[in-house]
């Protein structure tokens, strides 16, 4: 049935609005436009915190150039209640449709309110739900029918069209449901008085003109009878008139089952659709290739099952080379002597494929499919063969059956089709070889690109690319705040209790609760990761820690699809839950719980690490900003593969395929079968919310070659990680094309090994203006609940972890799926285990990073000790300027930090982007034991000596921090020895000297001050004593803690 898209306004509330009436207060109403449509709320006399809980709705058009897709809500005071100014407008805010989710995902959110322009003052906010709904129309009543003295037979006219208008709550036609599919009522009659149409009454633009249907949208015009005119003005009869006159008689249908003659397809679209030719024609260089005599072998065809296919975005195809395909397109055939369900075998250099078992209707057995084989290959042959068969009933996919004919072609002369050319029309062929029944088989056949609109679909010699979907994740967050009327088991004692809260396989648990009257206080926040579709319930249970084992005592079953769903920090009213019986067949009262449960949206679920994760936004929709433009990856070739497996024959082999992650969409290339060079040269794009996110692009092997059949040891075979490639987009320059070729390096127990080398082209394209890219780099890099109310490092571990395996278990039910240990690789799921070889790598990065203060220091102590006295007076003379213009401080650090940012841009990487470093990662010179340990599970499986030998190792590392973190401290508690008197003497010099200081700062000058300080600290060395300063060697006497550390 028919259906109709609404949007649904539901106002709810507004806080802190501005007094307007006089007499500190207002009474405000909500007036909202969406398309032409206004509607408006009941007004909340003298309140300024007023609650509507209304709900507007609104029809959704098409797309239109006067009414735009922007809500706009707007709260005025009503001036019949209350003096006011002549301004009685309280806020404005203005939403874009593409904030607005489907029912079901809807949250309240609240807006803050805004102004029209800068003369006027507003404040508070407003709290919204907003959401599309699809109402289902039920079908129209059938219009009366005129008498019988009205209908003229004799004089068959065109109808008008206002007379073939549908009527309310009638589905359109397919002509005019694709330009109108939200169109709404037509517009109500005038009427004599015009104040009594109301805004909230006005229909959609588009249902304004829903008369003015198109001519050709019309059905045929026998045997209608014009409809009645009562109630019509005269003004809409004369248009009716005009319309009729000027509309041309619609022609009858065409059979679609006729043979003889091609159907007539009316032409709307640019490039027109070939209709399908009923008999075989001569060849012409126009249609098809003429099908070749030769005599065949049967037994030379092997059965391959086509595997399904999803639909990928169209690309361009602009960053990757072009290969040539050969499509073969089976449709249907005709006449064949067989009721069963034949097959088609295709033979295309030296490789055989099958297609699915026809289906019959109308004496045709029809098939649909498209086949596509490489055309670029050195062993492609010149011969293209097409069979027909018939199975036998009891027979496998390898099976052969009853021949029933062939067709053949030259390859030479197939045509080659590059888009936009129009599609190749199928033609009928004879099937030959079969004896006196031959049938005919409708099929066509070109050569095409990697561009053509058929390959995504085609079922390919390889495997078939993919695109594949996240699902959305959700945090759940569960506060078990108390339990009342809860029964110990022994009223004598103190009982200790705990909640445990169970959503799949996630289980969390509160701290004990210790009571002897029954009353229990817990307040501790629970958190889980849930998916969509929601259909699972969160389970609590009450359990009873006892010396012995742990008693249930009750347990509470909440479905998820009950929760609430919200996108910022508003407090959630909490509910008392009634503990139940674990015994199902009992149902008793075991005591009731508050809990306070909510979906929060506001934060990004994380999946990868947060320095390389391709994407921060919420979970929830509404909050999703628009995007600033486009990634396009090209993914062309590898070389020099490492052979991953051996066959049967002993030959090295390697069946590669590639994964391409960014935000919630996987892509997953065809797999090259047998190839240490393969060659893919595929094409997708990604929408980018934000430039500092990473790229993530994969190598694997696949076993599903070897393990089509069901319970082979292959088929359980996991596929074998040979690399990946991470680019990060704020390192791309805009609508530059990089194409470069990156070693695919994996870290063994036994060393770095390069596995091969892939090659890949990316660019990064901007949809919106440079201030727009710009401004996302003062924005924060996660939402904003992570600021607010921020999860704890341990917190964010255990709910990645949970997503890794939901994401990859979600992956894995896919067709065909994306195995376990590819989503794991892709993801880093370990990436926090301990390995010593980061530890090293974590400390050279700290010491490069402070090596840039480390140098500074270096170079003021050596313009201290007068080494380059040239330097040294040039460095006095820059003091003396600065101490006396302390104004030139801060210009000068900025303009040095600009001459330092200059020289290195000369210096900056120009072709290639930067990949994994092997010197950083210190792969090259690590221990092999190291990397032993590194790959090593928890808990360890190693041998007793190595354990031992591992932990001495460990001791003297933890001793030499231990060292380390005490020389911190020490330093830290003698700086808080100089005013706590620890050390009487110590202390009283310290701050007699503080005494002097500050009354000497007093009388001189701080230019002075610092003029005196600066000669002296730079002063010769012929005036320097070698020994440490008196002021150093005070606050190494500075008592500390060390001393009383046991």
């Amino acid at each position: 049935m028919a259906t109709v898209r609404k949007l649904i306004v539901e106002v709810v509330e507004a806080r802190n609005l501005l007094p307007i009436d006089g007499n500190g207060t207002a009474s405000p109403y909500v007036q909202i436009d969406f398309y032409g449509q206004r509607k408006r709320t009941r007004t909340k006399i003298r309140d300024l915190n007023p609650t509507w809980n209304e709900l507007l709705e609104f029809n959704v058009g098409k797309p239109s150039e006067v009414f735009g897709d922007i809500l706009e809500v707007d709260i005025y005071h009503d001036r019949n209640h209350g003096q006011t100014r002549k301004n009685n407008f309280l806020g404005r805010i203005r939403l874009n449709s593409t904030q607005f989710v489907r029912k079901g995902e809807e949250a309240l959110m609240y807006f803050p309110l805004e102004k029209k322009n800068i003369f006027y003052w507003v404040r508070g906010d407003i709290g919204l739900k907003i959401y599309f709904v699809d109402e289902v129309v039920p079908p129209p009543t059938p219009p009366p029918q005129p008498p019988a003295e009205e209908v003229k037979p004799e004089l068959p006219s065109p109808p008008p069209v206002d007379s073939l208008a549908p009527p309310e709550n009638e589905p359109k036609p397919p002509s005019e449901a694709n330009g109108n599919e939200e169109s709404a009522a037509p517009p109500p009659e005038p009427t004599a008085s015009a104040d009594a149409q109301k805004p909230n009454e006005e229909p959609p633009a588009d249902a304004k003109g829903a008369s003015n249907l198109a001519p050709e949208a019309a059905p045929p015009t026998e045997n209608v009878a014009p409809p009645p005119t009562d109630n019509v003005a005269p003004d809409q009869m004369e248009k009716r008139t005009e319309v009729s006159e000027s509309e041309p008689p619609q022609p009858s249908e065409k059979n679609e089952d006729q043979t003889d003659q091609p159907p007539l397809i009316e032409c709307k679209q640019p490039y027109p659709q070939i209709g399908m030719m009923a008999t075989s024609t001569p060849k012409s260089p126009e249609s098809a290739p003429e099908p070749i005599k030769m005599t065949m072998g049967r037994e030379r065809f092997t059965a391959l099952d086509p595997t399904e296919s999803m639909k990928i975005e169209p690309p361009s195809f602009e960053l990757v080379e072009k290969m040539h395909y050969l499509f073969v397109r089976v449709v249907k055939a005709r006449s064949l002597p067989t009721n069963g369900n034949p097959v088609v075998k295709i033979l295309a250099s030296s490789h055989h494929v099958r297609s699915k078992p026809a289906r019959k209707t109308d004496n045709l057995f029809v098939w649909n499919q498209t086949f596509a084989f490489g055309h670029d290959a050195p062993d492609s042959s010149s011969l293209l063969e097409v069979t027909v068969w018939d199975p036998p009933a009891n027979s496998d996919k390898h099976g052969h059956g009853t021949f029933l004919g062939w067709v053949g072609f030259d390859v030479t002369e197939i045509p080659l089709r590059d888009p936009p050319d129009s599609p190749l029309a199928t033609q009928w062929y004879r099937l030959e070889g079969a004896g006196p029944h031959n049938g005919d088989l409708m099929l066509a056949t070109w050569v095409g690109t990697q561009a053509d609109e058929a390959f995504p679909e085609a079922c390919n010699i390889n495997s078939q690319a993919k695109v594949y979907q996240s699902p959305k994740l959700w945090y759940l967050r569960a506060t078990v705040l108390d339990a009342q009327d809860i029964l110990p088991l022994k009223a004598s004692k103190e009982s200790s209790f705990q909640v445990r809260a169970q959503l799949g396989l996630q289980v969390s648990k509160t701290k004990l609760s210790v009571s002897r009257n029954g009353t229990l206080s817990w307040n501790e926040d629970l958190m889980f990761v849930a998916a969509e579709p929601s259909n699972d319930h969160l389970v609590f249970t009450l359990e009873n820690r006892q010396p012995k084992a742990t008693v249930t005592i009750g347990v509470v079953r909440i479905p998820l699809t009950a929760i609430e769903r919200r996108v910022d920090d508003r407090p959630i009213s909490s509910t008392w839950f009634s503990f139940e019986d674990p015994d199902k067949e009992k149902r008793m009262y075991k005591g009731r719980v508050q809990l306070r449960l909510c979906f929060d949206g506001g934060y990004h679920v994380m999946d990868e690490a947060t320095h390389v994760c391709s994407d921060y936004r919420p979970t929830a929709r509404q909050l999703w900003k628009p995007p600033i433009g486009k990634v396009e990856l090209g993914i062309i070739s590898c070389k020099n593969l490492t052979p991953m497996k051996t066959v049967i024959s002993g030959k090295g082999s390697t069946d590669a395929y590639c994964v391409a992650k960014y935000g919630s969409k996987w892509v997953r290339t065809r797999t090259v079968f047998d190839s240490l060079d393969p060659k893919w040269n595929e094409q997708y794009t990604w929408q980018v919310y934000d430039p500092c996110t990473v790229l993530t692009i994969g190598v694997f092997d696949s076993w599903a070659v070897h393990g089509m059949e069901e319970g082979s040891k292959e088929s359980t075979r996991p596929d074998l990680c040979i690399g990946k490639v991470r680019v990060r987009l704020s390192t791309l320059q805009i609508s530059k094309v990089y194409r470069n070729k990156y070693p695919l390096l994996v870290l063994y127990n036994s060393g770095m090994k390069q596995m091969g080398e892939v090659e890949i082209a990316i660019r990064f394209a901007r949809a919106v203006p440079t201030l727009d890219v710009v401004h996302v780099y003062s924005q924060p890099l996660l939402p904003l609940m992570h600021h607010i109310k921020p999860l704890g490092m341990d917190q964010q571990d255990i709910l990645r972890n949970t997503t890794v395996k939901i994401v990859a278990a979600h992956l894995s039910r896919s067709e065909p799926p994306l195995r376990r240990e590819v989503v794991f690789y892709m993801l880093d799921a370990d990436t926090h285990a301990f390995s010593m070889r980061k530890l090293r790598v974590n400390w050279f990065r700290i010491a490069n990073m402070i090596a840039g203060l480390i140098d500074i220091a270096r170079w003021i102590n050596d313009t201290r000790l007068w080494k380059n006295p040239t330097s040294t007076i040039l460095v006095h003379a820059l003091f003396v300027m600065l101490v006396w213009f302390p104004d030139l401080i801060v210009p000068t650090l900025a303009f040095y930090v600009f001459v330092i940012g200059g020289w290195n841009y000369r210096f900056r990487a120009r072709d290639s982007l930067p990949h994994f470093d092997t010197q950083i990662s210190l792969v090259d010179t690590v221990d092999r034991d190291e990397l032993d340990e590194e790959f090593d599970t928890v808990p360890c499986n190693r041998p007793n000596e190595v354990v031992r030998a591992r932990y001495d190792k460990l001791r003297i590392i933890g001793a030499r921090v231990q060292r380390a973190l005490g020389d911190i401290a020490t330093q830290g508690e003698r700086a808080q020895a100089l005013v706590t008197w620890r050390d009487p003497r110590a202390s009283g010099i310290f701050v007699g000297l503080c005494f002097v200081v500050a009354m000497i700062l007093y009388m001189v000058p701080s230019k002075m001050v610092a003029m005196a300080f600066g000669f002296y600290y730079f002063r010769h060395p012929l005036f320097r004593n070698r020994m440490p300063s008196p002021a150093l060697n005070f606050f190494r006497r500075l008592p500390s803690l060390g001393d009383r550390i046991i």
